[in-house]
């Protein structure tokens, strides 16, 4: 009997996002993600433009959330191990 495999969410679903000002009027965006330290994305020449990177960052995430696309099980590449062929 096969077990159904538990679907993973990727990690970035769970992200906030924070727009922060920086040096010289630029801004910058603070990624949290649960369980890991923030990531500042940088540098955005207005706050529009940081918001629309968040905007984008969500959608890809939203279209990416098929476990295969970006979690793989060693060997699953495709390729084959060397001395095997």
């Amino acid at each position: 009997m096969v077990k159904p495999v538990a679907q993973r969410t990727h990690p970035h679903a769970e992200a906030t996002y924070r727009v922060i000002p920086i040096d010289e009027g630029a801004f910058a965006v603070e990624v949290s993600i649960p369980e890991s330290l923030p990531a500042k994305v940088s540098p955005f020449a207005t706050e529009a433009d940081a918001e629309a990177w968040i905007a984008e960052h969500r959608r890809r995430m939203q279209s990416e959330n098929k476990p295969s696309r970006w979690y793989r099980s060693s060997g699953s590449s495709g390729t084959k191990p060397r001395g095997s062929g």
